[in-house]
C-alpha cells in the first residue's frame, strides 16, 4: 500500500468519518462521498484512491456503526495509521477488508507524506523523509480477513473451499 498521508487529530469518532445525518442510506458509495466532511468539507475531493488517513489517538471512537469503514474503503482510503484505535472500529474495519496499523510514532507522519506500507516486512517507510517505522503485528486471522476483502468475502472464500473438498 502506498499514497499521500492525510493527517487528523486524537479522538476523531464515528460522526466525524460519517457524519450521523447521512446514516439514512446503507448505499457504500452514497455514504463514500462524505466521509471526513465534519472535520474537512473538502476531503473527498481532495484525496486521491489509495491515500492513507494518519491520525492520533483512539481513532473511531463513538458509536459501534460499520457504516464508517465501509464510507473509508469504498472511498479509496487503503490504510489507517493510528497510536490506537477504538476496540470496535478495530474490529469492525478487518470485518470489512479495511487495513488499520498501530503506529505510536504516527504524529511524526506529516500531512502530504508519501507513505508505504510494506506487509512484508512489517514496516511503514515515510518516503518524504525516509523514516522506517515497525507497526503493531496483525494478527494472522485478521490479516486473512483483509486479504479477503473483508469477512463477508472469507466465509464466501471459505464455504466454496469446503465444496471443492
Amino acid at each position: 500500500m502506498e499514497g499521500k498521508a492525510w493527517k487528523f487529530g486524537d479522538h476523531i469518532d464515528t460522526d466525524l468519518i460519517i457524519a450521523a445525518r447521512y446514516l439514512n442510506t446503507s448505499e457504500p458509495e452514497e455514504l463514500a462521498k462524505h466521509i471526513m466532511e465534519d472535520a474537512d468539507p473538502d476531503f473527498v475531493s481532495k484525496m486521491q484512491v489509495g491515500d492513507i488517513i494518519v491520525a492520533g489517538e483512539n481513532f473511531g471512537c463513538g458509536s459501534s456503526r460499520e457504516h464508517a469503514p465501509i464510507a473509508l474503503k469504498v472511498a479509496g482510503i487503503s490504510a489507517i495509521i493510528a497510536p490506537t484505535f477504538a476496540r470496535i472500529f478495530y474490529r469492525n474495519s478487518f470485518n470489512m477488508g479495511l487495513p488499520i496499523f498501530e503506529l505510536p510514532e504516527a504524529s511524526e507522519i506529516a500531512e502530504g507524506d508519501s507513505v508505504r506500507i510494506d506487509m512484508d516486512s512489517g514496516e511503514i517507510i515515510n518516503q518524504t523523509d525516509g523514516k522506517r517505522y515497525k507497526f503493531t503485528p496483525i494478527p494472522a486471522f485478521m490479516q486473512e480477513l483483509v486479504d479477503a476483502g473483508g469477512l463477508i468475502a472469507y466465509a464466501q472464500q471459505e464455504i466454496s473451499e469446503a465444496k471443492d473438498e
